[in-house]
């Protein structure tokens, strides 16, 4: 009878402290209202600078242990390409899963190589609350980081950038790098001579150039932003005080020079870039954890950014859900205030 009793007081409540109307066989979801956001529904409703902001503060949360941003999982489909998912909540925030599937293929039938959406969740109940396209937020935030690293960690008198890959991430390096510094000119260099050239005609500081090491001899700030399996420059190109950026992921290498990790001040979203692929970057394979610093750590005053105008330092992405999750809920937030968006019954 005691163990009767103790039952009936542990059930009688629910989480939310309400007395639950119905047993639990008796209620279904029934129909519910979910906003639905279109990639352009996307693209409109997330302001660049906001989403640098939101970045910021992002990391440091994560430095604090705020942010909940599981190492990403994956499955792979042999020939073809992989997908992974990737978990993100802060407490203020929606739950928000996203699917990414990377196919190369896909540019031979006018789809984009990096395909992905995004469900966010009441962090009160579970239900969903968004379904958005995340096409454009995957390409977004992570040239975004990157450039929040040059904020935090290139010199503030950088003038000249240099973009290597004229893809989508080549594109948000251009449209953001000069929210960051006063650049004078930015080069543009790709494979593809054409590429770059359409690419720079959208910046009125861009110009393409096929000699990728002069560009980057001259350069502040160089972002490697391409997929290719090898070192896209050589690091004996890069001058005193420039800061290098990398976001291409194509393991077991990548664009990165390795060289350029091991020589010189190495930052990192977290620590996790220093485990396998495909959680971490090919490019940091063999080096320890000690050698990486974090940008939440900069952030927080936790450790020094850039120590003196000559010194070289760099910055490796692997891309982590804790970015989408800010992306996510910049454009959740804005798409309820202005009214935007569709509705679908669930």
């Amino acid at each position: 009878m005691a163990c009767g009793r103790a039952l009936e007081r542990k059930t009688s409540m629910s989480p939310l402290g309400q007395r639950p109307v119905k047993a639990a066989f008796e209620i279904s979801k029934g129909p519910r209202h979910v906003m639905t956001l279109s990639e352009a529904d996307v693209e409109r409703c997330l302001d660049p600078g906001e989403l640098l902001d939101g970045l910021e503060e992002g990391f440091r949360g994560l430095e604090l242990g705020e942010v909940q941003s599981p190492p990403r999982t994956a499955l792979s489909v042999p020939g073809k390409g992989f997908c992974l998912s990737m978990p993100s909540w802060r407490r203020g925030m929606q739950l928000t899963i996203k699917i990414v599937n990377v196919f190369d293929d896909n540019l031979a039938v006018n789809l984009p190589n990096h395909l992905a959406f995004i469900n966010l969740f009441d962090p009160d109940t579970g239900a969903t609350s968004c379904v958005m396209d995340g096409t454009y937020i995957t390409g977004i935030r992570t040239a975004a980081s990157a450039v929040l690293s040059a904020r935090l960690l290139s010199r503030p008198d950088a003038r000249v950038a240099t973009v290597i890959g004229a893809g989508v991430q080549g594109r948000e390096h251009l449209k953001l790098l000069p929210l960051v510094r006063q650049l004078d000119r930015v080069n543009v260099c790709s494979l593809l001579v054409e590429d770059a050239r359409k690419l720079a005609a959208r910046s009125d500081i861009a110009q393409p150039t096929q000699d990728v090491e002069a560009a980057v001899r001259e350069s502040d700030i160089v972002c490697l932003a391409t997929h290719s399996p090898v070192a896209v420059i050589e690091p004996e190109w890069v001058k005193p005080g420039a800061h290098i950026t990398s976001v291409g992921y194509h393991p077991p290498s990548g664009e990165l020079p390795t060289e350029l990790a091991r020589r010189h001040r190495l930052f990192v979203e977290t620590l996790d870039a220093f485990q396998p692929t495909p959680v971490g970057c090919g490019e940091l394979a063999g080096l320890d954890t000690s050698s990486g610093t974090t940008l939440g750590a900069v952030v927080l005053g936790r450790t020094s950014g850039r120590t003196s105008a000559t010194e070289i330092t760099v910055y490796k992405a692997m891309g982590i859900a804790m970015e989408d999750m800010v992306a996510a809920n910049l454009v959740y937030l804005r798409a309820k205030g202005d009214g935007g968006g569709g509705m679908m019954v669930w």
